[in-house]
C-alpha cells in the first residue's frame, strides 16, 4: 500500500452513472480514497497530471481518447498501474487482451454491458484487485501477444542431470501451473518458449471469466509451437498440448479408460477463484502422484499454495516465478513462505527449467 496510507484511484468513465457506481464501491473501503473523476482518455491524462493517483480504473469505449489510446500514453508518459473495465463480451475480450499487451495491469468485466447497472456484482472483485494492483509492478510490453520468443532447446543429446531427490521416481508425466494477475501476459511469453515436442501434457488454470479463457487460448496457439487449447469434459491429456481452464468451472484430471482427460466441476469457488489451482492441483495429485512439475506464476493471493503442498507431499518439484518478474507477488510468494518451492526463477528462465526437468 502506498506510503500514505490510502490508495488514491481516479476512476475514468463516459457514463456519469458508471462512475458514481464505481465510485461508490470503491469508497466503501476505507483503504481506498477516489481522488477523482474523468469522462474519457484525454481527461483521464490531464487528472493524472494534477490529482497523481496510485492506481487508475479506465473504461474502453470512450469519445475522444479511448481507453486504449490513453492508456498507451499512460505507459509512455507517466506508467503506472491501469485496470480496465471491459464489457464481458467477445469484443470486450479481444480489447482487453490488447490492453494487457499494453502494459495494463488487471481487468474486470462490466456483467451486463457498457451501462451496468448491476456493477455492485463485482465490487469486492473490484475493490480486491484495486488493493493488489496497489503493490503492482508496471510492466509495459510492446507487441504484447504478437511476439514469439524463441524456443527453448529441446533434442536428444540434451544434458541430462540428477533427477532433485524429493521427486517419487525421477520423473515428470505432466506440467500444471498456476497463474492469476499478471498472468496473461506471463504465459503469452511462457509457452511461445515451450518446443514442438514437448514430451508431457500441461494443464493450466489462470483466473479469467469464462467469455475470455476461449480466446486466451487461441491467442497462445497461434503463437506457440505446441497446441494450446480451452479445455472441455473428455478432452485428451496428451504430450504436445495445453489445456487452459475454462472460466467460471474448475479444471480436473481424470482417467477414462485407463487414459488421462480433462473433466469440469462446477463446485464452489475456492479462496474466491473458480477455475481454482487448488482444485486442479489436488486432481493432478490424485492422478500422477509426485510425477509432476508445478509451476506458480504471478498473481494475487494464495490459491494454489495448498494444491502445491498435497503435490510436495507427494513428491512433485515446484517452480515458483520470482519477485523480480512477477506483477503481484502474491500466489508464488504464498507458495515460498510454505516451504514447498523447489526453485524460485525469474519468468524468463522459466521455460528454460521446464524443459531441463521434464527431460530429466
Amino acid at each position: 500500500m502506498p506510503p500514505q496510507g490510502k490508495i488514491k484511484v481516479l476512476v475514468v468513465d463516459d457514463s456519469a452513472l458508471m462512475r458514481q457506481f464505481i465510485s461508490d464501491i470503491l469508497k466503501s473501503d476505507p483503504r481506498i480514497e477516489v481522488v477523482g473523476t474523468a469522462r474519457d482518455g484525454r481527461d483521464a491524462l490531464n487528472q493524472i497530471k494534477s490529482l497523481n493517483p496510485d492506481i487508475v480504473t479506465m473504461d474502453v469505449e470512450m469519445p475522444n481518447m479511448s481507453g486504449l489510446q490513453a492508456l498507451e500514453e499512460i505507459m509512455k508518459t507517466r506508467p503506472l498501474p491501469v485496470i480496465m473495465v471491459s464489457s464481458m463480451t467477445q469484443e470486450g475480450a479481444e480489447t482487453t487482451f490488447k490492453a494487457l499487451a499494453l502494459g495494463c495491469v488487471d481487468f474486470i468485466g462490466k456483467p451486463s454491458g457498457t451501462i451496468s447497472l448491476n456493477i455492485r456484482d463485482v465490487g469486492q472483485e473490484l475493490i480486491d484487485k484495486v488493493i493488489a494492483a496497489s503493490t503492482a509492478k508496471v510492466i509495459a510490453r510492446p507487441g504484447g501477444f504478437n511476439v514469439a520468443p524463441k524456443p527453448s532447446p529441446f533434442s536428444s543429446d540434451f544434458r541430462r542431470m540428477t533427477p532433485p531427490a524429493n521427486m517419487s521416481s525421477g520423473r515428470i508425466d505432466i506440467v500444471a501451473v498456476a497463474s492469476s494477475t499478471g498472468g496473461p501476459m506471463a504465459l503469452s511469453e511462457l509457452m511461445p518458449r515451450l518446443p514442438k515436442n514437448f514430451p508431457v501434457p500441461i494443464v493450466i488454470t489462470q483466473h479469467m471469466p469464462k467469455e475470455f479463457t476461449s480466446s486466451f487460448a487461441k491467442r497462445l496457439n497461434d503463437t506457440s509451437q505446441i497446441e494450446v487449447v480451452e479445455g472441455f469434459d473428455g478432452l485428451s491429456l496428451k504430450p504436445g498440448r495445453a489445456v487452459i481452464a475454462p472460466g467460471g468451472s474448475h479444471l480436473i484430471v481424470k482417467r477414462r479408460s485407463g487414459v488421462a482427460v480433462c473433466g469440469l466441476s462446477d463446485s464452489p469457488p475456492v479462496l474466491s477463484v473458480k477455475p481454482a489451482a487448488n482444485i486442479m492441483f489436488q486432481s493432478v495429485a490424485e492422478q500422477y502422484g509426485g510425477n509432476v512439475l508445478c509451476v506458480i506464476l504471478t498473481g494475487m493471493g494464495r490459491d494454489g499454495t495448498d494444491g502445491a503442498i498435497t503435490l510436495k507431499k507427494r513428491g512433485a518439484y515446484v517452480i515458483a516465478e520470482s519477485q523480480k518478474t512477477c506483477v503481484v507477488y502474491g500466489m508464488p510468494k504464498a507458495a515460498v513462505d510454505a516451504g514447498v518451492v523447489d526453485e524460485v526463477l525469474p519468468l524468463n528462465e522459466i521455460p528454460d527449467a521446464m524443459v531441463r526437468i521434464v527431460k530429466n
